[in-house]
């Protein structure tokens, strides 16, 4: 998460390099009222984001580009609306601009990674996420995303190992458990990945992923009652989760788990 999920969680991110978007990396000659135009711009793609107008965010980033072509930042922001809009190739070129002017920062390697994901290209995702990790050995999402790109090589064990690491870096990781416990299903420890979806849901209710994965683990061990009232609250939560093609194509769930989702719908 990606995902879009994992997907998803990793591409909005943002340069946190204390300085202002609009001060990072720009001439000497820049005006203070030429940041504070930038800044404001700025301020508009985050707002369209949140929005989830990743166009309008586009056409700002564009604007923003236009007038600081130094930025790093706005090139690597670009590219998270163009994910978002499933603009995969134009986004690639967004990520490398970034890298080439910011190359020990990052942002941008993880969110090309996340990108070369949604283009199946896992070898060369795993390559920035390792990239990441040699520049910043602690980087959560790095190693959960690192956990998607070897779950799209099958390689599940590998998988939950790096998002086991993802959840002990940071324990309110919410995506990155809900991985874990995916996989663990995927490879056979069902017990253990039912606990783990529990106790997800148990801090967080509301988080319809789990909510979904319960219902497919319980209505295949015949725990109707308890399948049907989680679904309740997953679709409630989000309604993608009765769309098959977006649970095993864009969340990305492991296939005995979409299989078992599956089985509960047409079953229903």
């Amino acid at each position: 998460m990606i995902k879009l999920i994992g997907i998803f969680l990793s591409l909005l991110l943002v340069f946190g390099w204390g300085r202002p978007v609009m001060a990072q990396s720009q001439p000497s000659s820049i005006s203070q009222e030429q940041l504070q135009q930038g800044d404001e711009l700025a301020n508009r793609a985050f707002a369209a984001t949140n929005q989830g107008d990743f166009a309008t965010a586009e056409r700002y980033w564009t604007e923003i580009i236009e007038q600081f072509p130094a930025n790093a930042g706005a090139w690597s922001n670009r590219g998270n609306s163009r994910v978002s809009q499933n603009k995969l190739q134009a986004a690639l070129t967004d990520y490398n601009k970034a890298i080439e002017l910011a190359p020990n920062v990052t942002d941008p390697y993880l969110n090309r990674g996340t990108a070369l994901e949604g283009l199946g290209k896992w070898v060369d995702a795993i390559a920035d996420y390792n990239h990441v990790l040699e520049l910043d050995a602690n980087d959560a999402m790095a190693y959960n995303n690192r956990g998607n790109a070897k779950a799209g090589l099958g390689e599940w064990l590998d998988a939950i190992a790096d998002y086991k690491k993802a959840t002990e870096i940071a324990p309110n990781f919410a995506f990155a458990r809900a991985n874990y416990a995916l996989a663990l299903y995927e490879t056979g420890q069902i017990d253990q990945a039912l606990r783990e979806m529990r106790n997800i849901v148990r801090r967080y209710p509301k988080f319809a992923d789990m909510r979904a994965a319960l219902t497919a683990a319980y209505w295949v061990t015949g725990q109707k009652g308890e399948a049907e009232s989680n679904w309740v609250a997953a679709y409630g939560l989000d309604s993608r989760y009765k769309d098959m093609d977006w649970v095993k194509n864009i969340r990305r769930w492991p296939p005995s788990m979409v299989a078992a989702l599956d089985k509960f719908l047409k079953l229903q």
